[in-house]
């Protein structure tokens, strides 16, 4: 191809970036030009749209030179996406779109984030590449408050058909403080269903502006009961023993049912204030100071827990107000007592170290306060039955706080005034609603954490709550048909059903063996519901009571994460829907 072939017939925007084919023979074929750009030929018949479409197509940078516009950039020099020409934002489609709007509400209710993280680039970066589309936007936050409301409604609905079929159901109730001094009532629901499965879930967390009067205290527990319509199947209230609650749960028609676990606290609390341990305690204190106010000396603690082959921990430091704190604190320092004196010893301080003696005591209070933990624990749960347990469990710690012949003397005080303050905190308890529960469960139902002499008394008054128990009436008084009456009554070894009911039925039930301790009363009656009917209505009323409040302590650990110093002006109404939805949905997801 040569330079000097002809293009004068070229004229427009092609000229210059086409010319004629040479030939072979130096002679010029009009028929035929050639893009400068490409060398690719096209045939030429006095027209140049085809010219001009190649140009538009393959030389986007010279098509625009050629038509006086500007240079694009080299960005551009493919050709334009469908999307890019038609203006679309997104290529997942509307239903995927709603369904991550949805799942965002869900996130941001669930795990308690707050809604302004959809302005966050970074999580709309992560969801464009799971989406495989760099144009998808996160939605703003009036529409996630919106789903989040959505979700909050229905949510409260199923609660609210739950509550509605429910027989009998328990509440617990404690106050709390938030970050901007705002004071909120909580209040958790507790009850098993005809499924002979245990529920626990939020109620409500609301403001309160009124003093803590006990009159105000009781309409307030009152107002909770009336929104959610279950005033006449409430049967118990745990809360704390605080003189205002007490005195408001007097002039409620519910039962109250004092948290075992403030009573453990309160008990633990003035045997060590009391004790022989107060100094060692307080030299262990200073220790855990020395580390935890320096990170240098954490870090040498560290080193000397590497040499031992022991893990990297740090010291615990007690908290006044929770004694299980203290019982972490001698534990995690027995641990690492050989850390601890390594580090000391290598260090330049006044501090003084405990003695032979003193650690020797810190494992006695730790045996004696390990038992504690377990019992604590164990009736801190909401997801088992737990007001069974908690007559068993006194006695088992009666038990073990008993002294021996080779207990030091400051053991036996320990001891002595353990027992003491904790039988007089028992009187508080309700004794008869946890008696019954007792002989309800099957597993403790040979009553042997009770006298002799008082167990007989606990099946009298079972024996009146089933005459009395509502749908329970004697069989000839009840006008139901024979054959059911027969099948009420079924494998009774009685000739009379005058004899039969109600002592027939208890005894039938007496005779079932007792099951294990670590079994499940409530699959245990789901299987002999039947074969106990006057029985089951009582043990889903009394087994679903919680023993103590801490289901209301859990519930402001979750406000506390809702309610921080970045959210503190939320509304009570948000902090309400906030803090219920996510309980509600933790509960869905176990």
């Amino acid at each position: 191809m040569g330079e000097e072939a002809d293009e004068s017939a070229l004229v427009g925007p092609v000229q210059g970036k086409f010319c004629f084919k040479t030939k072979t023979d130096g002679s010029v074929d009009k028929s035929v030009v050639v893009c400068r750009l490409c060398n690719k030929e096209f045939a030429y018949h006095r027209s140049i749209s085809s010219l001009k479409y190649h140009l538009n197509a393959k030389h986007v940078a010279a098509s625009a030179e050629a038509n006086g516009g500007p240079t694009p950039s080299k960005k551009t020099h493919s050709q334009p996406t469908l999307h890019q020409l038609t203006g679309f934002k997104s290529r997942v489609s509307k239903t995927t779109t709603e369904k991550m709007t949805n799942a965002l509400a869900y996130w941001a209710a669930l795990d308690c984030r707050p809604i302004a993280v959809v302005e966050d680039k970074g999580l709309e970066r992560v969801l464009q590449i799971a989406l495989s589309d760099t144009t998808y936007e996160l939605p703003c936050r009036k529409t996630v408050i919106k789903r989040v409301q959505q979700l909050y409604d229905s949510e409260k609905g199923e609660k609210g058909n739950l509550l509605e079929k429910a027989e009998c159901v328990a509440i617990t109730g404690d106050h709390w403080t938030s970050i901007s001094n705002a004071n909120y009532l909580g209040v958790t629901a507790h009850f098993i269903d005809n499924k002979w499965r245990l529920h626990s879930f939020a109620l409500t967390i609301k403001k309160i502006t009124t003093r803590h009067f006990a009159e105000n205290v009781a309409e307030d527990f009152e107002s909770v009961t009336e929104d959610w319509e279950i005033t006449q199947k409430v049967t118990t209230i745990g809360t704390d023993s605080a003189r205002a609650m007490t005195a408001a749960m007097r002039q409620l028609t519910f039962q109250h049912m004092p948290c075992v676990a403030h009573l453990l606290q309160r008990t633990i609390t003035v045997c060590l204030t009391d004790s022989g341990f107060t100094a060692t305690l307080a030299r262990c204190r200073k220790i855990v100071g020395h580390f935890k106010h320096s990170p240098s000396n954490t870090e040498e603690l560290h080193k000397e827990q590497t040499q031992l082959g022991q893990d990297k921990e740090p010291l615990i430091q007690d908290v006044s107000t929770r004694w299980n704190s203290t019982l972490l604190m001698v534990s995690r320092l027995l641990k690492n007592q050989d850390a601890v004196k390594a580090t000391l010893a290598k260090q330049k301080h006044k501090l003084t170290m405990l003695t032979t003696a003193e650690w020797d005591r810190l494992k006695r209070l730790e045996t004696l306060l390990t038992p504690c933990r377990y019992v604590t624990e164990l009736l801190g749960g909401e997801n088992y039955v737990s007001c069974s347990v908690v007559l068993p469990a006194l006695r088992h710690l009666t038990h073990t706080m008993a002294a021996s012949d080779d207990d030091p003397a400051y053991v036996v005080k320990f001891k002595a005034a353990f027992e003491k303050d904790l039988s007089q905190r028992e009187d508080a308890l309700n004794h008869g609603w946890l008696r019954v529960a007792t002989a309800l469960d099957p597993r403790f139902k040979d009553l042997k954490c009770l006298p002799r002499g008082e167990r007989g008394e606990v099946w009298t008054s079972i024996e009146a709550l089933v005459q009395k128990e509502p749908g329970r009436a004697t069989p000839e008084h009840s006008g139901e048909p024979a054959r059911k009456r027969s099948l009420l009554l079924f494998n009774s070894d009685s000739e009379s059903e005058d004899e039969d009911w109600p002592k027939g039925a208890l005894a039938r039930y007496r005779a079932e063996p007792t099951i294990g301790e670590r079994d499940c009363p409530l699959q245990w009656w789901s299987t002999h519901d039947r074969a106990h009917p006057q029985l089951s209505a009582l043990a889903r009323k009394y087994l679903g009571s919680p023993a103590t409040s801490v289901p209301c302590e859990r519930l402001f650990s979750l406000a506390g994460n809702i309610v921080q110093k970045k959210r503190a002006a939320l509304s009570s109404e948000n902090v309400n829907r906030l803090v219920c939805l996510s309980n509600w949905l933790k509960e869905k997801e176990k």
